[in-house]
């Protein structure tokens, strides 16, 4: 073990320095230390030696005295990692283009060997065996190959390569080197190393891992099906392979994803003594693998007595390691679980709890001490032994340096912080971690103080972190500064210690005081228009000044620009006169000056006498500048550069200036170091301390006295301390002079500011966490919620933002302040100017106001009143932008909606040649929908048309042959014939299959059913039916078109009858709804691609165009009114006659006669004239309500006659579509039966392609397999020769071996034979098997491993080790030779390593035998295999003879026509076609014997019929007689009547009966006559009442006067009765005569009554005669 600090980086290591950079360059700085950790790969190197990656460097920590030494990559970033604690190698890979693995041995830290491969980019594991010299590798992208190499002898032993895939884990068997365990993210394979004495072979073993439920299924071959299933309806069952179409390699492993399960995913995994694997995972199993047999099992946790499982069973375990006692792991919990496994159950216990996630756990060699790797980049310490709490071993960070510094006074401590604000403080001796601060915050830059032992800490919050590091092992925040919201770029010191410079975001450099005695206070801020790249300080201790050089990007121009302003100490002590109000210096107060360089640079550093040097961007050189009148250009104002120094790096850069300004370094992207001469630009060291795969160098700084150098990384997370190795004595001493005067400007400052630094009280994180902790986007939502203003350097003015009082920034704060005085000054005036603003208000609206009274000539323009006209027009300019962009999105979006519409227009309905719509019912819910068709194109066509020529071609050619066959056949009987025809005719649609030639397609072009055995011919019948169906859908289309249009006249006199409807309904005042039919969506699809203006809601946007037309419209509308309302004529026509001049039958309903003026007056006073004109008046209302009552009824019956029309029509055509929806149904079933056809056909192409498939593959298969035994032959023809070859060998050695002890009499003859046998006894004797040492003793559970080549020359070589101590002269007989001893030991040193020899090569002979037994059983697997493929290829071209031969055929039976008793299926199995002609003779014949029988049935029926007949005769006559004898009794019974006496004694009754007819006939038409003359007596009765009546009526006329004058003198009479008060007497008389009415009345009355009764008694009396003298 190297001394802590040392830093060993062999010669093998070294790699030749590009552009030949001289050695002594290179060997000028060495690495003091390192510091970083890499979770990736960590080992132990012995059994208290830790070892571990980090950047360029492998480090080696000791666990007990916690010392490091480093181990350098000269060739840059490590990439894999690995190392063995057994053997103290570990072999590590670069990250280079073709990298290389370099073996080392420790504690010499020299290098073995050089592993060199064909691999281009990177390694991504590497892993060594646990005995032999063997290394295991595997590469990423794009080889992916895993290699086995023995880098003692550096021979790639063998390699094989896995596309794609990407391994997590490689692991050798610790009990046997030739077993490797290789894991990837889904999968784990154990590989076997095969050996044939010099011969290696790698065998892939993949391991069936259960899936995510724990079951572990077994796997099935899909390639080779375990048998062949064949169904008789769909026939065999092929492999998915084949049904997929595939037919190489990939037929052979695919599998549907359907069938796939999810496996389970490793996580980790290690080696039992016992060869098994146990595997965590993901889901929280524990898995059990046997190398051999590769058969996987879940461990089950053993359940607690009288309890259920913990919930601990299913943690997910990411790190395993495997001892005697049991198994160790751990997960994400932290936690560090024990299992003790025993028959597939285990038992766990907890062991310690960390409290960190765990990723690795590593035993030492010795198996005492177990390491706990975290992912956070902690390490602890546990002893099984002890089961005591883990000890934190090594604290390392857990994200990438960010900065470095050091610490005044520079030689003793220095301070790292990382980008999550870890701050670490570090004893600059041996990189010593001394101390540990985490402020939980995002860190943007740090900065030490060299007037104080302060540390400034810039976050992106904008805030400046002061810490106290006073006491380096307790450092502590003092302060917090918050200058702005802009995050902190950088922070830069002045050599003195006064000035902190704080570059932020923006173009802001803020100014603050470095003292904690002021608190640090914040003295200023510049701004600058352009990106600030960098700054560089310039301090000059005498002038007691600082210069701030700040480099900018300037965007116009390809160049850089330097401005340099200066401070004084002036600004501190007097601040607020170079300050302006919000805190911004004043120009005068820093002096700015500008200078434009001829280049553009990413970092620039100023030198005294206007020196600059500036690293170029675009070119690799470092410019040299001299800014002085001499260098500039006249036009433009650019520096040139004097020099130009290659920089021999490539990607961006930085330079850096040592305190004593003699050294320039460079750093770049390539990780590099170079330190120049600033006088000669001399390389004066370089140093490969960082790689360009971790982003290269980040940032570096010298230290005060110049001894030594902090550089980190960008990304590879170490921090390298250089200290110089060669330097010049001059530069040491000039460096160490300018420390000695700079400590001792600064020894009275630095303890005053020390012991103000100690005083100040720690600074309370707390107040911040809230805001800290809130991520970036929360936390610029925060700072954006009140606004405040600043005033740049151009005076113009910036919005700030701050969240709160509380948490306000400095800026924030002075500017806060600012307005406030501000609005205290100008109060008064701002009063003013509101109210002002307040009057002018109220002027505009008066003006305003008055300005809407005036007349419209004399109006001004509403734009007249704006006083700030540019204001509005801007407004107007941006609200008409947002219009417009807001337009232009919607109009995009209308785009894309009208674009998607095309398409789904043209795709669904401008390609469709018959459009799709549908029909309906009137009165039912029946729709009817036709056939939507696209236009077949050319090359269907042309397809169809030279099929149905190869068609005729073949009906031709086979009607020609039948013709042929018919000539040489014998018919026969003409009965025969003529049932086969009969047959033929009924069986035509039921061997054809379908009925589509009933609707419009043609089946005599089809092939017969019969004949589809070839592919062609089964294409073509595809064809063909496709265009039977294309057909048959064509003709039903032209029918649904017909009833279509059959609909659309419907409905048109529907709504022509309807119009007279409304007219009778609106004549007869009835409020009544009118069936209007029309056409659905669905019947007028069309409807869908137009939108109305009625389905729009929205306001309708019109155009300037627009609506200047539609103004024009309404104008001229308007006027047409006003002109109609001009017309008189018109006027008057409407008010006079309703704007009609004749009065039309329909108006009838609404005409009324006018009542007389006078029917308001009582009816006594009318007059006689007006009771004419009343009753005229009356006679005319009756005879209108009589002609309304007759056209009401008229119209009535109209309405009736029109609805009953409409229901009829309608009705007949629902039946119409009825019958179409019933054909549409027949049709369905025609297009089916050719689609199942098709169907059918198409199956039985692809069963064909599919067997045609699989045929290929299996023929791939066998070549592959017959290729695979050649090769196998030949490897066992080579096995068997090199084994006889290797026999004759052993034989050889065992022969020597035995010739040896066979010798040992002759060569000591001369001994004594007691001596002798002594000497032989000896001679046989052998020392105790050796051990190897680094084992004995230990708890390591892989002592008992096999061993390889190697391990038998190092247990050859223990041997003789150990045949030392037989060789002593303590063991030597008495009285023998000294010399004979010698030469006896020489010799039985020869003997031990003859048997030796022989037990190796028996031993090489038994793997070489085992090796060819394995090969000889492959090649037998592989001859079953080619014999399984035979009988496969057989069994295929069965299956398409029975394919070709055994055809599907659709038949077409009528229903009822075959009828099954039971509803099974039967099986069909047995079933064979035959020729109907056998199956019709023997009907024929069964009918002719079924007619012989039914003959004599019939006659036996007739006969026995017979005698059925005569029995109901005779019966017939039994039951007369007995009528007889009845009606002879009633004959004597009955009662005689004149009419029966006259019936009985008349001989001729007849015709009796016809002259009493006669004479009744004669009666009548005597009768008859007397009817007609007194019907014409009463006629001229009639006539002559009829006169008297119109005498009557004239007497009645007159007497109707005189009685108008009687009433007048009626009238005077009762008003002289009423004067002469006669009214008792009237009343008196009035009862009387009232009395005699009502006994007239009464007597009228019994009159009536009398008459009625007697009425009644002549018709009785008239009835009676009548039934008494019917005669007369």
């Amino acid at each position: 073990m190297e001394e802590a600090g040392k830093v060993r980086a062999p010669e093998e290591l070294r790699a030749e320095a590009p552009g030949g950079r001289s050695s002594a360059a290179e060997d000028a700085l060495e690495v003091s230390w390192v510091q970083g950790f890499s979770s990736k790969n960590f080992g132990f190197i012995n059994n208290h030696t830790v070892c571990y990656p980090c950047g360029n460097y492998i480090l080696f920590l000791d666990i007990e005295t916690k010392k490091t030494s480093v181990l350098q990559c000269q060739t840059g970033q490590v990439g894999a990692f690995t190392a063995n604690g057994n053997r103290q190698v570990l072999a590590f890979s670069d990250r280079k283009l073709n990298p290389i693995i370099y073996v080392c041995t420790f504690p010499e830290l020299n290098k073995l060997t050089e592993l060199k491969g064909n691999v281009q980019l990177d390694y991504t594991l590497l892993a060594l065996s646990f005995t032999g010299s063997y290394l295991a590798s595997y590469s990423s992208i794009p080889e992916f190959v895993l290699s086995v190499w023995n880098w003692q002898e550096n021979i790639l032993l063998c390699s094989v390569s896995q596309p794609g895939v990407t391994a997590t884990s490689l692991s050798f068997n610790p009990m046997n080197w030739q077993q490797l365990c290789f894991v990837n993210e889904s999968s784990i394979t154990v590989w076997h190393i095969e050996r044939n004495n010099d011969e290696h072979h790698l065998k892939q073993n993949p391991v069936k891992l259960p899936n995510g439920q724990d079951s572990t299924s077994p796997g099935e071959d899909l390639f080779f099906p375990v048998s062949h299933s064949e169904d008789q309806y769909y026939g065999p069952v092929l492999p998915v392979s084949a049904i997929a179409g595939l037919v190489g390699d990939e037929a052979e492993t695919f599998t549907p994803r359907n069938d796939t399960e999810p496996s389970v995913h490793p996580t980790a995994h290690c080696w039992t003594a016992a060869s098994e694997i146990y595997m965590g995972c993901k889901e929280g199993f524990i898995l059990a693998i046997d190398a051999k047999t590769h058969s996987v099992s879940v461990l089950q946790q053993k359940p607690p007595p009288g309890g259920k499982p913990e919930d601990l069973q299913k943690t997910a375990l990411f790190a395993m390691a495997f001892c005697n006692e049991g198994l160790y792991a751990a997960g994400r919990e932290g936690m560090l679980f024990f299992y003790h496994i025993k028959d597939g159950q285990y038992e766990m216990k907890i062991c310690t709890d960390i409290l960190q996630p765990i990723s690795s756990l590593i035993f030492s060699p010795d198996y005492t001490i177990l390491l706990l790797i975290t992912d956070q980049g902690t390490v602890y310490t546990y002893k099984p032994a002890h089961s005591r709490e883990a000890v934190k071993l090594l604290d390392a960070c857990s994200s990438c340096f960010l900065a470095a510094d050091f610490l005044t006074p520079g030689n003793k401590y220095c301070v790292s912080v990382t980008a999550s604000a870890e701050v670490q403080v570090w004893l600059l001796e041996d990189g010593t971690c001394l101390s540990k601060l985490n402020l939980n915050i995002e860190a943007t830059a740090m900065a030490c103080c060299p007037s104080s032992n302060s540390v400034a800490l810039g976050t992106r919050r904008g805030q400046i972190y002061f810490l106290d590091i006073t006491n380096a092992e307790a450092p502590r925040v003092v302060y917090r500064i918050f200058p702005s919201k802009f995050p902190v770029l950088s922070l830069h010191y002045d050599q003195s210690g006064q000035f902190l410079i704080a570059r932020a975001t923006e173009g802001h450099i803020f100014i603050l005081d470095a003292r904690p005695s002021k608190l640090f206070q914040v003295l200023g801020y510049v701004v600058f228009a352009d990106e600030i790249l960098g700054i560089s300080i310039v301090s000059d201790l005498k002038d007691d000044t600082v210069e701030v050089v700040v480099l900018l990007n300037v965007a116009e121009v390809q160049r850089a620009r330097l401005e340099i302003f200066f401070l004084s100490s002036a600004l501190i002590t007097d601040n607020d006169k170079y300050v302006n109000e919000y805190g911004m210096f004043n120009a005068s107060a820093i002096r700015k000056d500008k200078y434009d360089l001829d280049y553009p640079l990413s970092s620039a550093v100023r030198l005294k006498d206007n020196l600059v040097y500036g690293y170029c961007t675009r070119a690799p050189f470092i410019c040299k500048y001299h800014l002085s009148e001499e260098n500039k250009l006249e036009d433009p104002s650019v520096y040139l550069s004097e020099k130009r120094t290659p920089s021999n790096q490539f990607g961006s850069g930085f330079l850096c200036l040592s305190p004593n300004s003699r050294w320039l370094a460079s750093a770049a992207k390539d990780g590099v170091l170079f330190i120049y001469h600033t006088f000669t630009m001399d390389i004066l060291a370089q140093k490969h301390c960082h790689s360009y795969q971790g982003g290269g160098i980040r940032s570096m700084v010298f230290s005060l006295d110049g001894k030594f150098i902090l550089v980190n990384g960008e990304k590879d997370g170490a921090l390298v301390c250089l200290k110089w190795k060669k330097i010049d004595n001059i530069e040491a001493e000039e460096a160490d002079h300018h420390w000695h005067s700079l400590l001792a400007l600064l020894n009275k400052s630095t303890s005053d500011e020390n012991n103000v630094l100690k005083s100040m009280a720690e600074w309370q994180l707390d107040q911040e966490s809230t805001l800290e902790s809130l991520p970036e986007e929360k936390f610029k939502e925060a700072a954006f919620k009140s606004s405040s203003v600043e005033v740049t350097e151009d005076g113009n003015i910036t919005i700030w933002y701050s969240a709160s009082t509380d948490d306000m920034s400095w800026i924030g704060q002075i500017i806060k302040k600012v307005t406030r005085e501000e609005t205290e000054r100008f109060a008064s005036q701002k009063e003013e100017l509101q109210m002002g603003i307040k009057k002018l208000r109220k002027t505009i609206q008066k003006m305003m106001h008055e300005n809407d009274q005036v007349p419209d000539t004399e109006k001004l323009e509403q734009q007249e009143f704006n006083l700030d006209t540019e204001e509005q027009e801007r407004t107007q300019a941006e609200a008409e932008q947002k219009v417009a962009t807001v337009r232009e999105e919607i109009e995009m979006k209308n785009l894309a909606n009208y674009y998607l519409q095309n398409v789904i227009k043209h795709e669904c309905w401008d390609a469709m040649y018959v459009k799709g719509r549908a029909v309906k019912c009137f009165h039912m819910a029946c729709e009817v929908k036709n056939y939507p068709l696209q236009e077949r194109s050319e090359e269907e066509l042309e397809t169809l048309e030279k099929v149905l020529r190869l068609q005729k071609i073949e009906t031709a050619d086979l009607k020609k042959k039948n013709v042929e066959i018919e000539s040489e056949t014998v018919l026969p009987e003409d009965r025969g014939e003529k049932a086969e025809v009969m047959a033929d005719e009924n069986a035509s649609y039921c061997l054809t299959g379908s009925l589509s030639s009933l609707y419009g397609g043609d089946t005599s072009i089809l092939y017969h059913q019969w004949d589809l055995h070839t592919r062609e011919q089964k294409v073509n019948q595809i064809v063909l039916l496709k265009d039977i169906i294309y057909k048959v859908k064509t003709a039903f289309n032209k029918e649904f078109d017909t009833v279509v249009q059959q609909k659309e006249q419907e409905i048109a006199r529907v709504k022509e009858r309807n119009l007279r409807i409304r007219e009778i309904l609106a004549q007869l005042d009835l409020q009544v709804e009118v069936w209007e039919p029309s056409l659905a969506d669905d019947e007028k699809p069309e409807r869908a691609l137009t939108v109305q203006d009625s389905e729009i809601k929205a306001e309708k946007y019109l155009t300037e165009q627009e609506r200047e037309k539609a103004e024009l419209l309404a104008k001229l509308e308007m006027e047409r009114r006003n002109a109609a309302l001009n017309n008189d004529r018109l006027r008057a026509l409407n008010d006079m006659m309703g704007g009609m001049l004749e009065v039309r039958k329909e108006d009838i309903l609404k005409m009324d006669i006018s009542p007389p003026p006078f029917i308001s007056k009582p009816e006594n006073s009318w007059n006689e004239e007006e009771k004419k004109i009343f009753s005229e008046y009356e006679q005319k209302v009756k005879e209108l309500n009589e002609e309304k009552e007759k056209y009401r009824g008229a119209l009535e019956n109209e309405l009736k006659k029109l609805e009953a029309s409409i229901q009829e029509t309608t009705q007949h055509f629902d039946e119409t579509v009825c019958k179409l929806s019933e054909k549409k149904v027949k049709l369905e079933m025609v297009i089916y039966q050719e689609e199942l056809k098709i169907v059918y056909l198409v199956y039985a192409l692809l069963l064909d392609e599919e067997l045609g498939t699989r045929e290929a593959g299996l023929h791939h298969f066998l070549v592959k397999k017959e290729n695979e035994k050649i090769k196998t032959a030949r490897t066992i023809q080579t096995a068997k020769n090199k084994i006889e070859a290797y026999r004759d060998t052993r034989e050889t050695a065992t022969a020597e071996e035995k010739n040896l002890e066979c010798s040992f009499t002759k060569h000591f003859a001369d001994v004594p034979a007691n001596l002798r046998d002594e000497l032989f006894q000896l001679y046989k004797h052998r020392p105790k098997a050796p051990v190897t040492g680094m084992l004995l003793g230990t708890a390591n559970p892989y002592v008992d491993c096999s061993g390889s080549a190697e391990d038998h020359k190092e247990a050859l070589t223990l041997l003789m080790k150990a045949m030392d101590e037989l060789d002593s002269s303590e063991h030597m007989p008495k009285g023998l030779n000294p010399s004979v001893w010698e030469h006896f030991c020489l010799a039985r040193r020869k003997k031990v390593k003859s048997e030796e020899l022989v037990k190796w090569k028996d031993r090489t002979l038994t793997e070489m035998q085992t090796f060819l037994q394995r090969r000889m059983d492959e090649n037998k697997k592989i001859e079953s295999q080619i014999e399984a493929i035979f009988q496969e290829l057989t069994w295929l071209e069965e299956e398409k003879m029975k394919l070709q031969l055994n055809l599907t055929v659709q038949f077409l039976l009528k229903q009822g026509q075959v009828e099954l008793q039971s509803a099974d299926i039967p099986d069909y199995t047995d079933a064979i076609l035959i020729n109907k002609s056998v199956i019709e003779e023997l009907n024929c014949a069964i009918m002719a014997q079924g007619e012989k029988k039914i003959a004599s049935m019939v006659e036996c029926k007739d006969f026995s019929k017979g005698i059925f007949q005569l029995e109901w005769q005779h019966k017939k006559m039994r039951m007369q007689i007995e009528d007889l004898k009845q009606k002879a009794q009633d004959i004597v019974t009955l009662p005689i009547s004149k009419d029966r006496q006259l019936f009985l004694t008349e001989l001729n009754y007849d015709s009796n009966i016809e002259h009493r007819i006669s004479v009744m006939e004669q009666t009548l038409g005597i009768m008859d006559k007397l009817h007609k003359k007194n019907v014409k007596h009463q006629q001229k009765r009639i006539k002559e009442l009829e006169k008297c009546i119109s005498l009557k009526e004239q007497e009645n006329y007159e007497l109707s006067l005189e009685l108008k004058e009687m009433l007048v003198s009626v009238s005077e009479r009762r008003h002289i009765f009423e004067a002469a008060d006669t009214q008792h007497v009237s009343q008196r008389i009035a009862e009387q005569r009232y009395q005699e009415i009502l006994k007239q009345k009464h007597l009228r009355g019994l009159v009536k009554e009398q008459e009625e009764q007697f009425e009644i008694l002549q018709g009785e009396v008239a009835r009676l005669r009548s039934r008494t003298f019917p005669i007369l």
